[in-house]
């Protein structure tokens, strides 16, 4: 899939953060791109190839009903619920588990869609976990774990496409935190404050960023592949992708 035009890509959490710079990167590769979100966000798109839907992605209609009607090569899963950063003990079961029931949900959905319509031979599916399924989160409630769990069922996906013959390809990335993002934001801030440094210091020690560009330009580069070198997961930082074990 080297060459992206001609091809249908389905971004799911294009309005923001780094779904919105992946659907963007996909757009200017020249893939015709379905961004799916809540709300409206313009992608840059010389073009004219991008095609908002303004849709619940964890709505178990949603996932089929644009996979059937667009049939896309490219599906990329960036959507989720910002954690409620806060201490175990200053958590409820319903901020605790918001990520289980959001982001969660919405992988669930998306990877059983794909493996049901099917997608056509060739397709490729990225599911946007997080870094956090690796190093844990202690001030996000569930959210390590949740982001865990869809590296798994990613894996399960893939799993399962091999034992019925499809030739889809599902990969999940983990970026690294980032404060460019509204969910990285909140999250430096969290824990600066809990190590008793001001925001810009915490920031600083972060050294180099990734951003929603990097995140795109990895994403192409990662569809671009042939799918026999594809790994199930990598780690994403500011230097790109990077395959896990």
């Amino acid at each position: 899939m080297s060459d992206l035009s001609g091809k249908t890509t389905i971004v799911v959490g294009a309005s923001r953060g780094l779904g919105h710079g992946i659907a963007t990167a996909f757009a200017e590769a020249g893939s015709r791109v379905v961004a799916v979100s809540r709300t409206a966000a313009p992608i840059t798109d010389p073009a004219g190839n991008t095609v908002p839907e303004l849709a619940d992605a964890g709505d178990p209609t949603v996932a089929g009903s644009l996979l059937d009607r667009y049939r896309p090569e490219v599906v990329v899963l960036a959507a989720g619920a910002s954690p409620h950063m806060r201490p175990l003990q200053h958590q409820t079961w319903e901020t605790f588990s918001v990520n289980w029931q959001t982001d969660v949900r919405i992988a669930f959905h998306w990877l059983r869609e794909a493996l049901l319509t099917p997608l056509r031979p060739g397709s490729r599916v990225i599911v946007v976990s997080s870094g956090a399924a690796m190093a844990g989160s202690p001030l996000s409630g569930g959210y390590a774990g949740a982001k865990a769990t869809q590296r798994f069922i990613t894996g399960y996906a893939q799993d399962e496409a091999k034992r019925a013959g499809l030739d889809i390809t599902f990969s999940a990335v983990l970026p690294r935190i980032t404060p460019v993002t509204e969910l990285g934001r909140s999250a430096a801030r969290a824990y600066a404050a809990r190590d008793g440094r001001s925001e810009e210091e915490y920031l600083k020690q972060m050294g180099p960023l990734l951003t929603p560009e990097i995140a795109g330009s990895a994403m192409v580069e990662l569809v671009r592949t042939e799918a026999a070198a594809v790994a199930p997961g990598y780690l994403l930082t500011e230097t790109g992708l990077k395959k896990l074990p």
